[in-house]
């Protein structure tokens, strides 16, 4: 009978227990309800705080928008400029050259011999304007022919040199930092066919 006493006695706890938080949630509640202007006030501050920070938020957002839009504006000017000025740096490089060309044409009473001097001054001076830009000449006179550089545009029987070896240039080709922009125009050697 001690175990069943025990139990009823452990139920009983139980019982107040509950009873107990119930009366203590029911205070709160009272508590509560007595104080609806502390309520209001509590709300209207967290309403406010809220609205403050919504505030912020959309201020912060047109902003970045703004930043955004100038932004793009920008690098869309930057990149049609680019394209407008790209060739400043050649026009630049190019302009000695055609002042040289200009004086040359100037003289009137030119003897040929003054008028090849001139010409090759000028060359050289074209030759290291394009060394300065990047762009290499092709001449490829005696060298293996290449199909990545040359264009083969006829082919010759030669005994005296190896077969694909170039053994005239019709026109220099040329290539920027690396990338070619015109393949030299190549005459190519072949094996001398022997007559049965």
């Amino acid at each position: 009978m001690s175990a069943d006493k025990q139990k009823n006695e452990e139920v009983m706890d139980q019982v107040e227990g509950a009873e107990q938080e119930r009366l203590e949630d029911e205070h709160k509640g009272e508590e509560k309800l007595d104080s609806p202007e502390k309520n209001a006030d509590s709300l209207e501050a967290q309403l406010e705080k809220a609205q403050a920070k919504a505030s912020e938020n959309w201020e912060q957002y047109l902003r970045a928008k703004a930043e955004m839009d100038n932004l793009r504006r920008r690098n869309a000017k930057d990149v049609e400029n680019a394209h407008k000025y790209g060739i400043e740096k050649f026009v630049n490089e190019l302009l000695p050259v055609m002042d040289s060309m200009g004086m040359g044409l100037a003289v009137e009473d030119a003897s040929a011999e003054s008028l090849r001097e001139g010409m090759e001054l000028t060359m050289n001076m074209l030759m290291k304007m394009m060394e300065k830009l990047g762009i290499e000449e092709i001449d490829p006179l005696n060298e293996k022919f290449d199909p990545e550089k040359h264009q083969a545009m006829t082919m010759q029987p030669n005994a005296e040199v190896e077969p694909n070896t170039v053994i005239a240039v019709m026109q220099k080709g040329y290539s920027l930092n690396d990338r070619l922009i015109r393949p030299a125009m190549v005459m190519v050697s072949k094996a001398v066919e022997e007559e049965s």
